[in-house]
């Protein structure tokens, strides 16, 4: 059986190794210029077709991926006047890898569906460095005809890959993932300040929670940043966090849920965002909890601070209210 023609939109940082790996791996790929040309003239490089507008991308493609920013963003390129719906065939797949609110993408599955084109959410797990091994993880929202459709196709781009139920599922699922991932950061930010502030290296919390049942994916991201100030150790950035954490906030609360670690995450999120770091990466997130406490980022200041708290001096920790964050 000839592998279907696969279109691709947005192939940013997670959707660049994607959507290479589809094209390597036989699959006929046509991509669209969302936001930057680089990922987009890489691919063409290795072989995929440019499309002039999302209706001409979905004319080429029996099963189309979105992977974008936000809701907002999948149905512009789904429902414009040149989008995706108005080049789309009866049976055409619309698979969205975005981060998006469950509400939405049903909206969108109940329009598609009229005109016999099927939704579903193929939501992501891990990095760009996972994207571009092609070792992903997949949260897949489908019935199980079009799951059974999607499975070898997402097999080019994930090592592991769970149907967790029926379309916008995958959204749902992949909302409280990131917001148990959000929350790690949060916690792991304070607990990295609270190392500095009492006078610990944080490298002695890394080798107390490295061989402990604490230690996650997560932690050592965070400590890369902290300890070796790898400017690669995590790159969702702030702004796609603060995001990912409101939708989760009006998912539960849409159940009738009450959000109490949701909304605080949220609004350390929105701290940050406000002082100016929504485009840096998260793990970024330790500095601003620093700042807020007065507490120093360098090892030699920390040195030092420590040295005067034994000798009774006050630490640079004190710092003037004047000069920490605003709060949002």
């Amino acid at each position: 059986m000839s592998k279907p023609a696969i279109g691709f939109i947005g192939v940013g940082l997670m959707g660049h190794g994607m959507a290479r790996n589809m094209l390597e791996k036989g699959h006929a790929l046509t991509v669209i210029c969302h936001r930057n040309r680089e990922p987009v003239d890489d691919l063409v490089r290795r072989g995929a077709t440019e499309a002039i507008s999302p209706r001409d991308l979905a004319t080429r493609s029996e099963i189309v991926f979105t992977c974008l920013n936000s809701s907002p963003d999948v149905e512009d390129v789904i429902l414009r006047d040149d989008g995706v719906l108005a080049g789309a065939r009866p049976g055409t797949v619309v698979a969205d890898a975005s981060t998006s609110d469950p509400a939405s993408t049903l909206r969108l599955a109940r329009i598609l569906s009229e005109r016999g084109v099927v939704m579903c959410d193929t939501a992501l797990g891990n990095s760009p460095v996972e994207a571009e091994a092609g070792t992903l993880n997949a949260f897949v929202g489908a019935d199980p005809e079009t799951f059974a459709r999607l499975e070898p196709v997402i097999a080019t781009w994930a090592a592991n890959i769970v149907h967790v139920g029926g379309v916008g599922d995958g959204h749902r699922v992949k909302l409280v993932n990131n917001f148990v991932g959000m929350a790690y950061v949060a916690l792991f930010a304070e607990a990295f300040t609270a190392c500095r502030a009492i006078g610990l290296d944080p490298q002695k919390l890394h080798d107390v929670v490295r061989p402990g049942g604490l230690y996650c994916g997560m932690f050592e991201r965070i400590s890369r940043w902290v300890i070796q100030r790898d400017p690669k150790a995590h790159l969702m950035r702030v702004n796609n966090s603060l995001k990912d954490l409101g939708y989760y906030n009006r998912m539960v609360e849409d159940a009738g849920m009450t959000s109490l670690l949701g909304h605080a995450a949220q609004h350390l999120f929105a701290m940050a965002k406000s002082n100016g770091m929504g485009e840096l990466p998260m793990p970024r997130l330790v500095e601003l909890v620093a700042a807020m406490n007065g507490v120093p980022q360098d090892r030699d200041i920390l040195r030092e601070d420590k040295d005067n708290r034994r000798q009774g001096e006050p630490g640079s920790r004190h710092r003037r209210a004047a000069d920490r964050p605003r709060k949002s």
